[in-house]
């Protein structure tokens, strides 16, 4: 796969070049009627769904009460399947996680939700890769925006986003 310097790239994008690191923009046009954006683009990409990984944020272990939130963590797992929020607790070392809202995910990351990428987030997140993209040559995940996908192999991802890979997929 070659590196590619897309028109109208992202921090992904620009992140994954600057590491060296191998990668094919799967751009296409996306529906702002879709409910599932990961669906929507294995669809319009005619790639199978357990190839095509979610990035979604979640807060470890919230408190309850004192007012403090958890810091923000990373599950990518495939759009095929749900994020395992236990196991996802369990991968980091925590006890607990809970999905974080849509706003403080956009602030964190620099994207927007339905394209956040796991690569060239705004501030470095823990990561967990779900592990069954291990058992692909290569893998899609969000570019950035919605209809801008990157495919890349699953060990570079971890690479570039220094991320553990765990189960955490259901």
């Amino acid at each position: 796969m070659a590196k590619r310097k897309s028109v109208g790239g992202t921090p992904a994008t620009v992140a994954l070049t600057a590491a060296g690191i191998a990668f094919e923009v799967r751009a296409y046009e996306h529906d702002p009627r879709a409910t599932s954006y990961g669906l929507e683009a294995a669809e319009a990409l005619g790639a199978d769904p357990a190839r095509v990984f979610k990035t979604l944020l979640a807060s470890l272990d919230p408190s309850t009460g004192s007012g403090q939130r958890g810091r923000l963590v990373v599950g990518i797992v495939p759009v095929s399947g749900h994020l395992d929020l236990k196991a996802l607790a369990r991968a980091l070392g925590g006890s607990k996680a809970v999905m974080a809202e849509v706003a403080a995910a956009e602030r964190a990351t620099g994207y927007v939700a339905g394209g956040i990428s796991p690569i060239g987030q705004k501030r470095a997140h823990p990561t967990v890769l779900d592990e069954s993209a291990l058992a692909h040559d290569t893998i899609l995940v969000s570019g950035g925006r919605r209809g801008f996908d990157l495919e890349l192999a699953p060990n570079d991802l971890v690479a570039v986003t220094g991320a553990v890979t765990a189960t955490i997929g259901r």
